[in-house]
């Protein structure tokens, strides 16, 4: 299907809610797939660097699937199912689990995040294609003047 253009005023009457959806859906649906046709899925990498010392984690110490599914809380989706990605990471060898249940990530983890890490600029790049920096860095105050507007709470 060709796309339809609007003039400025017919896109000033659109709703911000149904194209930040469509976004989401859209953004997200493209980094899954680049993802996994690397071998792996997101929510592995979020587990991996919730894990790690050297990333979100403040001291790299374990956690249990409840901690870091309440962790995640702010971006993982409803089809995530982190059970079966840290059983995953856990066969690889990337993650371990202690008698107490908490999931510590390996050094090969560490190996293994640093290299899926180096993925990133790629996708940016991809997904950033034909848009300015300075048309991006509007964007993104927009959708967090958005946030506040409604009444959401913006994180640093």
């Amino acid at each position: 299907m060709p796309e339809q253009h609007l003039s400025d005023a017919e896109l000033a009457a659109e709703p911000a809610a149904y194209w930040t959806g469509i976004a989401n859906k859209a953004l997200l649906a493209y980094t899954r797939a680049r993802q996994a046709e690397k071998g792996y899925t997101q929510p592995q990498f979020w587990l991996l660097r919730n894990l790690s010392a050297d990333d979100i984690s403040p001291d790299g110490a374990g956690m249990t699937l409840p901690e870091l599914q309440e962790a995640m809380a702010s971006y993982i989706q409803p089809e995530d199912d982190l059970t079966t990605a840290a059983a995953e990471l856990v066969r690889r060898g990337w993650l371990r689990q202690d008698a107490g249940g908490a999931l510590w990530i390996t050094e090969e983890g560490e190996q293994a995040r640093l290299a899926l890490k180096g993925n990133a600029p790629a996708l940016r790049a991809a997904l950033h294609a034909g848009i300015s920096e300075e048309d991006y860095v509007t964007t993104v105050k927009v959708l967090r003047r958005f946030v506040r507007n409604a009444g959401g709470t913006i994180t640093p």
